[in-house]
């Protein structure tokens, strides 16, 4: 009866998000700015060979905000490590050099508009009417901005768009680099009432050694729609609520845009005006790689494989950690924070990715990687059967002594998920026995009363909690979820931002939060963390920075780092749906509906090399393949289902 009480407490604390933008009914949302109304933001958008930081908003004096930080992550400067790549800030807009009946232009922001670009509605004194998208190319290394100017006043308007043409050069590992400032379509003309004018304006950037290229914005900007659209329709969620269904589509767009095409191949980086061109254990093994097979993105599955291959050239015989990052295109490495338990976030990544990916020749790749990466965690164990790391993920931000709950848990994923592959590549093994081993010694080590709660000490000697006590709960050990779930919801932990790393602190990172909703909804514990799944999707989506999910803060400005995205989707498809594979072709999934929501779908699912979907009402489960219902079960909404193909 006291537990039930708990929970009534813990649903009944307040959560309302403080909403700025709008849905729209085609898929994106808007904000119309009020009168009087001062607010800035930042979204990052990538293509292949760049990334684009654009700040935007209505300033001080009424006027636009527009500026950009643009990365060309392939153009690499020296010193060639994690941040060498060539960027550069413009805080001027073409707006701002545009004359009308002989009067500079003062453009006032109406609205913005986001879907996979930004765009933005503005006026201007003598009935101008200003339309601007604002997006990188999809394949080339150029930012592009699409104007419409429209009369909609009673006279004819005498504009002059100067046709701007500037370059700036820069050295790098390369040799010389050009930034190449280009108006198109500019020049003076009458602009009658009624009447519409198009132009545009491209940043690229390029070797010394290569010749400046023509940019059509109209057709960059239907390639850049054309990928959103075909983003869309790939695993597409439908629940009864419209904001974790628009939130999952946006998170679809930022996990699979930041994909840069490197001479050692497709990389997925995390972004944030700092990572590029480079892959990391954390962010692309663990994170972000295991939910590209459910989308089905070539690039998304591309970037995964490489990103292994990458790791695995750092096996060696003496068993020294594989480097935490793979930079600067694949030819360098950074470990400046030593083994982050990174040799458990590989294997249980890249088991994970196999597993979903469905494919026996790409399992049997990754294969010897997994084995040496468990065999490393075997070498680092200690007398009380756990392993021990330098730091965890957050390298040192945070004391994790040098045996942490983080490493030690994602270790004993790796060993379960492992073992499930090897024994579908028909590999004898003792896997299973070794990740049951662990979990008991994990209990034993961790197993705590931290701050009254019955969870998880994150090291020896912690006595303050901490966020990753959430991750026992998404390799199903829920031996604490009832002590784990109040603590990480209660005042000590939760926050309007989330979860706080430290209780005490003010430091948020939205991966442990994300981790915690994915957890809590394996473990069963669904409308109490669909109240909070709700509150957060709409603080990330329709808030006052918008529209993904974020690294953290304060440190990184809250950067849209993009595996954080893929975190989200995740849980959903891992979280919500419940998926867990077992092989090449069978899985498990125990969905979570809530009991305000009659039904649940994901459809075009794209895991285990298939495409199906998955309808879930309150006592049955549809599966769906080409447009058939090919098994229909009868469910108690409770126990997972086994499904094979």
């Amino acid at each position: 009866m006291r537990y039930v009480l708990a929970w009534l407490l813990l649903a009944s604390f307040p959560l309302h998000a403080q909403l700025k933008w709008q849905m729209q009914p085609d898929g994106g949302i808007i904000w119309k700015i009020r009168a009087g109304e001062i607010h800035s933001d930042h979204i990052e958008m990538s293509g292949k060979k760049i990334s684009a930081i654009i700040y935007y908003g209505k300033d001080s004096s009424g006027g636009l905000l527009l500026k950009q930080k643009l990365v060309f992550p392939m153009l690499r400067t020296i010193p060639n490590d994690t941040r060498g790549s060539l960027i550069r800030t413009f805080d001027q807009h073409i707006m701002d050099s545009v004359k009308v009946n002989g009067a500079y232009v003062h453009e006032i922001p109406k609205s913005f508009y986001i879907k996979g670009y930004l765009q933005s509605e503005s006026s201007a004194a003598a009935g101008l009417s200003i339309q601007r998208q604002v997006f990188p190319s999809t394949e080339k290394a150029a930012y592009i901005e699409k104007y419409t100017l429209s009369n909609t006043g009673r006279d004819p308007l005498s504009v002059n768009i100067p046709m701007l043409h500037k370059t700036d050069s820069a050295t790098g590992v390369y040799g010389t680099y050009i930034l190449n400032y280009q108006v198109y379509d500019g020049g003076s003309f009458v602009l009658q009432p009624g009447e519409k004018y198009a132009f545009s304006i491209v940043i690229s950037g390029y070797k010394a050694t290569d010749e400046a290229v023509f940019f059509s914005a109209g057709y960059e900007f239907e390639k850049r729609k054309a990928l959103v659209d075909q983003l869309g329709k790939s695993l597409v969620l439908e629940t009864p609520n419209d904001t974790i269904n628009r939130m999952f589509s946006f998170a679809k767009i930022r996990a699979a845009e930041s994909i840069f095409d490197t001479k050692q191949g497709l990389m997925h980086a995390p972004g944030g005006g700092d990572y590029y061109a480079a892959v990391w254990a954390n962010d692309q093994a663990e994170y972000v790689n295991p939910f590209f097979p459910f989308l089905g993105n070539a690039e998304g599955n591309e970037s995964a494989q490489n990103s292994f291959r990458l790791f695995a050239r750092y096996m060696n015989d003496d068993y020294k950690p594989i480097p935490s990052s793979i930079i600067a295109e694949g030819t360098d490495f950074w470990n400046g924070a030593g083994d982050r338990g990174d040799q458990a976030m590989i294997a249980y990544g890249a088991s994970l990715f196999a597993l979903y990916y469905g494919d026996t020749l790409t399992a049997k790749r990754l294969w010897p990687l997994i084995s040496w990466c468990n065999e490393y965690l075997r070498r680092h164990k200690t007398k009380e059967g756990v392993i021990t790391s330098d730091s965890d993920e957050l390298e040192g931000r945070f004391k994790a002594g040098n045996i942490n709950l983080s490493t030690n848990v994602l270790a004993y994923g790796a060993f379960v998920y492992a073992s499930r592959l090897a024994a579908s590549l028909g590999i004898q093994n003792k896997l299973q026995e070794e990740a049951l081993q662990l979990r008991k010694d994990i209990e034993t080590y961790f197993g705590a009363t931290v701050e009254g709660y019955k969870t998880y000490r994150y090291y020896a000697g912690n006595e303050v909690l901490r966020s990753w006590i959430c991750i026992p709960l998404v390799m199903d050990i829920f031996d604490r979820k009832e002590g784990t779930i109040k603590a990480l919801l209660s005042p000590r932990l939760w926050t309007q931002n989330g979860i706080l790393t430290e209780a005490g602190s003010a430091t948020f990172w939205d991966r442990s939060t994300l981790y915690a909703f994915r957890g809590m909804l394996r473990a069963g514990v669904v409308d109490t963390t669909l109240r909070y799944l709700k509150y957060y999707s709409s603080q990330r989506l329709l808030g006052q920075h918008v529209p993904y999910a974020i690294e953290a803060w304060p440190e990184g400005d809250q950067r849209h780092l993009s595996a954080e995205s893929g975190l989200y989707c995740r849980v959903i498809t891992e979280g919500l749906f419940g998926f867990d594979p077992v092989s090449f072709s069978e899985f498990t999934i125990c969905p979570r509906l809530p009991k305000e929501w009659k039904e649940m779908k994901l459809r075009n699912i794209r895991a285990f090399n298939r495409n199906f979907d998955v309808e879930v009402s309150r006592s049955r489960v549809n599966i769906i393949s080409e447009g058939k219902t090919i098994k229909s079960i009868n469910w108690d909404g409770r126990s997972p289902i086994k499904l094979t193909f």
